[in-house]
């Protein structure tokens, strides 16, 4: 049955490929993907596949019910897109001004739905039932698979694997990782409150933004003279707002930043020191301030036992020339809630395009994929399903 699977997914290569551009042109922000959302319900619809939608919001779920009895596998793509001019020159760039698919949930879309049609195909042959989850809000916190689950999307799953396609690793490669191997992405917001005046005169003021810059200094010590060497964590601020004209000393300031880590542990560590620095610059200064601590996803963290499976029957899947072990990505991502429910593995598929100048960066306004990675993605979810139904 595999290699019909395969052979079968050869054929509708070129349907992956339209799928992916139909959405790369036409890209819907976080929460807003309503004519996304149609799109993949309207797909399964036309095969007579079962499918529910408005699922958690947005989301849409499709079931494939075999004919013998086996596990529930679950498989997870998502489907939004990003704020960002899309500035490739391809005949498939994005029609929508300031919003593109930079992070390839496009082709990720386009690989489940084409995966999903074979499997319908040879449903007769297949054991236990298979779910496909398209889940909106990858992008943006509290993201769309915290209430997917909370609808259901998982009820009677056994397994779940999920992939996202790797612009930055040669197309051709599976990475995976036993553990921890995504990070949890949490954003931090400070308010400094000083005394503003007039520039002349500065000795008469509590300047924000020389409060500000020492606590940006201040903040770095947290990371490499608190956190255990062994631990892994990182502190970024990302912006830094005191608006002013120039003969003005600015009575607040507002800083930004994002916060990444591993352990739970460190994670709380980090949230409690942060306010402890402010706290503390801000009693040096005699100035005052707020703080907001917001997390975001957790740790992704994959199963040994689902991990080491995939890792092993991805080395047998066409197209695969490496299977290698990834280190972790301090990236974010909500797949890490499906894993707090159920068993699973998220690993990598190499997508970068052949041409390596053109290889940009996830959440790049000039960044594309080697769609070949599509056809790798789904043989290797593919092959999961029926390996794993083996098994059972």
């Amino acid at each position: 049955m595999l290699n019909q699977l395969y052979e079968s997914l050869d054929k509708k290569y070129s349907e992956m490929v339209d799928i992916r551009r139909y959405l790369h042109q036409h890209p819907e922000v976080s929460f807003k993907e309503y004519k996304t959302a149609e799109f993949i319900a309207t797909f399964y619809r036309n095969l007579g596949v079962e499918v529910r939608t408005n699922v958690g919001g947005n989301g849409v779920v499709a079931k494939i019910h075999g004919s013998k009895p086996g596990p529930t596998v679950a498989l997870r793509a998502d489907f939004d897109a990003l704020p960002i001019q899309d500035e490739k020159d391809t005949p498939y760039k994005s029609t929508v001004p300031g919003v593109m698919h930079a992070c390839g949930h496009d082709g990720h879309t386009a690989t489940l739905l084409v995966l999903a049609k074979t499997l319908n195909e040879l449903k007769e042959q297949l054991s236990g039932t298979v779910v496909l989850i398209h889940q909106h809000a990858e992008e943006l916190a509290p993201g769309g698979a915290i209430a997917m689950i909370e609808d259901g999307c998982l009820e009677d799953v056994d397994v779940i694997f999920g992939t996202h396609l790797w612009a930055t690793v040669p197309t051709g490669t599976i990475e995976y990782r036993v553990g921890p191997v995504m990070a949890a992405a949490d954003r931090f917001e400070i308010k400094i409150q000083g005394q503003g005046g007039h520039g002349a005169h500065p000795h008469t003021t509590k300047d924000a933004i020389v409060i500000g810059s020492q606590l940006v200094m201040n903040l770095q010590q947290i990371v490499s003279r608190r956190v255990d060497p062994i631990e892994s964590a990182v502190l970024s601020v990302g912006s830094f707002v005191a608006d002013n004209t120039f003969n003005i000393i600015a009575d607040t300031a507002s800083l930004k930043g994002t916060v990444r880590t591993f352990s739970e542990d460190v994670r709380s560590q980090m949230e409690v020191e942060i306010e402890k620095i402010v706290k503390g610059t801000c009693i040096a200064t005699d100035s005052t301030y707020t703080y907001v601590f917001d997390r975001g996803y957790p740790a992704v963290v994959n199963h040994e036992q689902e991990t080491n499976f995939l890792a092993k029957i991805a080395q047998e899947v066409p197209g695969v020339h490496y299977v290698q072990e990834t280190a972790p990505q301090m990236g974010g991502e909500d797949f890490a809630y499906y894993l707090q429910h159920v068993p699973g593995t998220f690993f990598f598929t190499g997508a970068m395009p052949t041409n390596e100048s053109n290889a940009y960066p996830h959440h790049h306004p000039k960044f594309d994929i080697d769609e070949k990675a599509m056809l790798i993605a789904a043989k290797t979810l593919g092959a999961a399903i029926l390996n794993y139904s083996n098994i059972e």
